[in-house]
């Protein structure tokens, strides 16, 4: 049997808005540019600018808006599969979405994100994406497209039980695409996504490949092609207080999709999120990935919960449980607890012998843009075997 783990993270550039940010950390790094009255000087126009006309604090709504929905993001980096720290810039745009006639409901903004990064352990990306929609049209749409050099560390069970590591450093240019139209009459909307990206893998260690990965995935091409369903209705796409969302995805790859290899990928989502008093923000989270017969090595699923690194645990077959209690000191200033279940599910094993993994740790959080409901704050997070700390924007389980 054969278990790997890795202590490095593949950037996930389809989801992009997951990236984590802290708007606060923007402020000293920007100076506006607003047209100005006369007598009024850089430094009053954005100290009126980011304060809230409702209670008079610190808030960036209106700062976003009167930018035309440009904020220049410096972003700290904190997973520990990254090296712990990272520096990264990412000019940002948010459009806000006006009323649409006859539409009911949450109207996501468009968002447009650049980013480049650079982390501890050497690895180094630069990209960009958008998130948009056509509301009248009931149509979404994602893009996204980057160059990133990743160093990746993976380990083996050997023959007397102990765990060998193997360096890799991964070179990929992914280009990703995704289109979704409402079902007319209902909330689903249904989509096909493509990403493509070309890979090259090198060993970072002397002597011969572990038997379990072959010459074929150091340099090659993926092609995916997905099918999914979305039915979200969550009242923010940056930090909920209500609403469901439910993701099925299926993905394929093989030579006709542009792909080197063949295989197959099923994922299910749900984040629900529910006030149990008007304090008190429920949020319930499962998610399932499953690999339907061999992928490279390095895109097996693998279990995402905080104080785990990424790519830690891999599997065939990866399940997660989650749930975070919020309770809202005051208007802008929360507390939270969480704490989770992940279990994987290596080739030919069944469920009992799969290997179960937990989290638990705490934060809290400030509403840092309350006409977006955007919360922003720090969690602290234990594993089964680490600790990790990580800047959060919006929401941790935001896809």
């Amino acid at each position: 049997m054969m278990k790997f783990a890795s202590g490095k993270r593949i950037i996930n550039l389809a989801g992009f808005n997951r990236l984590t940010v802290l708007l606060l950390l923007m402020l000293p790094f920007y100076y506006p540019a607003f047209s100005q009255e006369p007598g009024t000087t850089g430094k009053k126009k954005l100290k009126e600018l980011i304060k809230d006309t409702l209670d008079n604090k610190l808030d960036l709504s209106e700062y976003v808006i009167k930018a035309h929905g440009f904020v220049p993001v410096m972003m700290i980096i904190t997973e520990p599969a990254l090296g712990g720290f990272g520096i990264a810039a990412a000019p940002l745009f948010i459009s806000p979405r006006k009323e649409v006639p006859n539409k009911k409901g949450y109207i996501p903004p468009d968002i447009t994100a650049g980013v480049g990064l650079v982390t501890a352990n050497g690895s180094w990306a630069a990209g960009g994406g958008r998130i948009g929609s056509f509301p009248k049209a009931g149509i979404k749409y994602r893009i996204g497209a980057a160059y990133a050099d990743i160093n990746l560390d993976f380990y083996r069970t050997i023959a007397n039980g102990s765990e060998k590591k193997y360096s890799f450093n991964f070179e990929m240019l992914p280009v990703f695409v995704s289109f979704s139209k409402q079902i007319p009459k209902t909330d689903l909307y249904a989509g096909l996504q493509y990403m493509f990206a070309s890979s090259i893998v090198k060993p970072k260690f002397s002597g011969d490949l572990p038997e379990s990965i072959t010459s074929k995935e150091m340099d090659a091409n993926l092609g995916s092609l997905g099918m999914f369903l979305d039915w979200d209705k969550r009242n923010s796409i940056f930090t909920p207080d209500k609403g469901l969302r439910v993701n099925l995805l299926y993905t394929m790859d093989d030579n006709w999709t542009g792909s080197d290899f063949n295989y197959q990928k099923m994922n299910e989502l749900v984040n629900w999120f529910f006030p149990i008093r008007d304090n008190w923000i429920s949020g319930l989270r499962f998610e399932g990935h499953h690999a339907l017969q061999d992928p490279p090595f390095y895109l097996l699923p693998s279990i995402t919960l905080r104080g785990i690194p990424a790519m830690r645990y891999q599997g065939q077959t990866t399940l997660v449980a989650e749930t975070e209690q919020r309770f809202d000191l005051t208007r802008r200033w929360s507390l939270l607890g969480f704490i989770g279940y992940g279990k994987t599910i290596v080739k030919n094993d069944s469920y009992i012998e799969g290997s179960n993994v937990y989290n638990f740790g705490g934060g809290f959080r400030y509403l840092v843009a309350r006409a977006f409901r955007a919360r922003a704050g720090i969690d602290i997070a234990k594993g089964p075997d680490s600790w990790g700390w990580y800047i959060v924007f919006g929401h941790n389980w935001n896809r």
